[in-house]
C-alpha cells in the first residue's frame, strides 16, 4: 500500500515483504474540472470458438469484455484491475485498436474510434500509445535502441532523417538513460532499464492518452518504485492521461486518482481512490482489498481478516447467468442468478454493481437494485414495480445518486 507522509512516499507491494522508501513522489491527484479525453461506453470483445474439423464452425464466443463504460479525464489516471483473466489486457488493446471491438463505442477527444478504417487509425497512433507489459519480448532483439525508438518518428514523418538521432538521444534522457547506448541492442540491457526503453518508445510522438498494460509486474519491486515514479513525472511534465492496467493494488492506488474492478469481463465498482479503498462496497472488491498487506497494520499490531473466496472464476465462454460474481460470493441470493445488477451510482465519484451493497459486515438483507429492476426480492416480476429506465450504464458520473446510508437521492 501506499502511506504519504509530506515530502515522502512508502510504498509497499503486493509482491514485497517490505516497504520501499521513494523521496518526492506523492499519489496522483486528478487535475480540477478537467474533461475526459477518452470515454468507453458499453464496449464489447468476444472471441469466437471455432469447432475441429474442415468447415471450423463458431461454437461459443469467449466473453473477454462485455459492456463496461468509463471516462479517462484529460492528465489523469484510471486505474484498471482484477484477477488474471477478467479482460482487462483485451480492454487496453481494444482502446489501442489492436483489436477491433464487436460492439460498443470509443470516443476519444469526442470522436468515436471504434470501428475506425485503418487509414484513420494512422494519425491516431500519435495520440495513443501503449507500454506493454513484457519488457524482453516487445522490443525487437534484431535493432538497436535508436532504432526501435526512433521508427515512430520516421513512420509518420515527423522530422527529417538527420535529427532524429537527436530526439532519440533526448527520449532516453528523459527516461533516465545515457543517451549514448543508442546504438545498443535490448539484450545489453538490464529488466529495468528495458522497460525504460519501451516507456521512451511510447513518448516518441507525444500522445496524449497512454494504455499502460501492467508496465511493472515484471520488475523486481525497487525497480517498480523508480518506473512508477518516472510515469508520474513523464504525467507532471507532459499532461499525459494514463489507462493503468494492473493486478498490483499498491501499485494502482499510488499512481491513480480513479480505479475500476472487473471481474469476469464486467466493471463490478469504480470510484475515486478513497471509496474504493476505504469504503469498497462490492464483495469481490473487499476480498481483493482483504489479500493485500498493509505497513501501517504492521506497525500498530493489528491484523485485517482475510477474505477467502470460494471456488474458481467461471468460464467466459459461459460465464453465470445474472451477477457473474455470484458463484463465488458469499451473501448472493436468489435474485442474484435471475437478473443482473446494473452499475449504480452510490456517492459523487461511485459506482457498484450488486444487488446487496454495503461494507464488510453492512450488507443489506433486502436487494436495493429490486424496485428499480421492477422485480420482488425474489428476482419475480412485480407488478406494482416502476422499473427505472434512467440504469443505461453511462461513461462518467450524474449529479445525482442513490445514497445507501440514507436511503435517498443525493445530489452534488
Amino acid at each position: 500500500m501506499s502511506e504519504n507522509t509530506g515530502t515522502e512516499t512508502v510504498f509497499e507491494s503486493g509482491d514485497n515483504d517490505g516497504p520501499v522508501e521513494v523521496v518526492g513522489h506523492a499519489a496522483a491527484v486528478a487535475p480540477k474540472d478537467a474533461k475526459p479525453i477518452l470515454e468507453v461506453d458499453q464496449l464489447r470483445m468476444h472471441f469466437p470458438v471455432k469447432s475441429p474439423g474442415l468447415f471450423r464452425r463458431t461454437v461459443g464466443h469467449v466473453q473477454a469484455v462485455d459492456g463496461i463504460s468509463f471516462q479517462v479525464a484529460e492528465a489523469s489516471s484510471l486505474g484498471l484491475v482484477g484477477e488474471s483473466g477478467c479482460g482487462k489486457s483485451t480492454t487496453g488493446r481494444l482502446i489501442t485498436r489492436l483489436y477491433d471491438p464487436t460492439s460498443g463505442q470509443i470516443r476519444f477527444e469526442g470522436k468515436d474510434i471504434a470501428k475506425a478504417h485503418p487509414r484513420e487509425l494512422k494519425p491516431l497512433r500519435r495520440d495513443i500509445q501503449m507500454i506493454f507489459q513484457d519488457p524482453y519480448t516487445s522490443l525487437n532483439p534484431r535493432h538497436t535502441v535508436g532504432a526501435i525508438i526512433g521508427a515512430p518518428l520516421l513512420i509518420h514523418k515527423l522530422l527529417p532523417r538527420n535529427k532524429v538521432l537527436g530526439r532519440v538521444q533526448e527520449l532516453l534522457e528523459i527516461v533516465g538513460l545515457n543517451p549514448e547506448h543508442y546504438n545498443r541492442y535490448p539484450h545489453e540491457f538490464s529488466g529495468g532499464q528495458r522497460q525504460r526503453i519501451g516507456i521512451a518508445r511510447a513518448l516518441t510522438l507525444h500522445p496524449k492518452l497512454l494504455v499502460a498494460d501492467e508496465p511493472v509486474s515484471a520488475l523486481d519491486v525497487s525497480i517498480q518504485a523508480q518506473v512508477i515514479n518516472l510515469l508520474q513525472d513523464i504525467q507532471n511534465e507532459f499532461g499525459v492521461a494514463f489507462l493503468f492496467i494492473a493486478h498490483d493494488l499498491a501499485v494502482v492506488r499510488h499512481f491513480c486518482p480513479e480505479i475500476a474492478v472487473m471481474y469476469l469481463g464486467k466493471i463490478v465498482e469504480i470510484g475515486d481512490r478513497e471509496s474504493i479503498y476505504e469504503n469498497a462496497h462490492h464483495p469481490y472488491t473487499q476480498a481483493l482489498l482483504s489479500a493485500v498487506p498493509d505497513v501501517r497494520q504492521a506497525a500498530t499490531g493489528e491484523r485485517r481478516d482475510r477474505i477467502r473466496l470460494q471456488g474458481d472464476v467461471p468460464s467466459p465462454i459461459n460465464p453465470p447467468s445474472g451477477c457473474r460474481f455470484r458463484t463465488r460470493c458469499p451473501i448472493a441470493q436468489e435474485i442474484c442468478a435471475k437478473h443482473e445488477p446494473p452499475l449504480l451510482q452510490i456517492g459523487r465519484q461511485h459506482k457498484v454493481a450488486c444487488h446487496f451493497p454495503g461494507r464488510i459486515g453492512e450488507a443489506p438483507r433486502e436487494p436495493l437494485t429490486a424496485g428499480l429492476l421492477g422485480v420482488d426480492a425474489e428476482g419475480r416480476p412485480d407488478p406494482g414495480a416502476s422499473p427505472s429506465t434512467d440504469l443505461v450504464e453511462q461513461p462518467g458520473y450524474a449529479d445525482t445518486w442513490f445514497d445507501l446510508d440514507n436511503k435517498s437521492i443525493g445530489r452534488a
